[in-house]
């Protein structure tokens, strides 16, 4: 069975992991998440692209990028834009492959204006507050939802 792709998407400020408010977000880089992410979707059976980004406008075409390119599942981690942007959500809106909101901190446990979020709503799930095994956690449940579909 050929391998399904998935896009990983990371917004702004990821690009500081390691660095950045250690106590919130983990000791573990943006190329370290990245390595782990690439090892669990192999043992899923699943290709990914892994992105950041911290401008709106080219996650946005990351996205559309998705719908045009066999991309099965776009596992996301929109950041801020998470809270603000309801032009990530219209874009993954339009997406019709699975869809998986991720975060590293427990938003619900952090300040009021990070309990809410544009993407939700619209995602097959959303998963937060586990840090680095968010992500192992959301490839891991594309990995179940796709071979549900096999």
């Amino acid at each position: 069975m050929a391998k399904q792709a998935v896009l990983i998407i990371n917004g702004p400020n990821l690009d500081q992991l390691g660095t950045r408010e250690p106590e919130i977000y983990g000791h573990m880089s943006l190329a370290d998440i990245e390595a782990m992410c690439h090892e669990r979707a192999a043992e899923n059976n699943i290709s990914i692209n892994f992105m950041q980004s911290n401008a709106e406008d080219a996650i946005i075409a990351a996205i559309h990028n998705a719908r045009q390119d066999g991309t099965k599942a776009i596992i996301i981690n929109a950041a801020a834009f998470t809270h603000t942007s309801v032009a990530i959500r219209d874009a993954m809106q339009m997406f019709d492959g699975i869809r998986i909101e991720v975060h590293l901190s427990n938003v619900f446990a952090r300040e009021a204006f990070r309990h809410h979020s544009y993407l939700a709503d619209i995602a097959n799930g959303v998963i937060c507050g586990f840090g680095a095994n968010s992500y192992r956690l959301a490839i891991d449940a594309v990995g179940n939802i796709l071979q549900s579909k096999d």
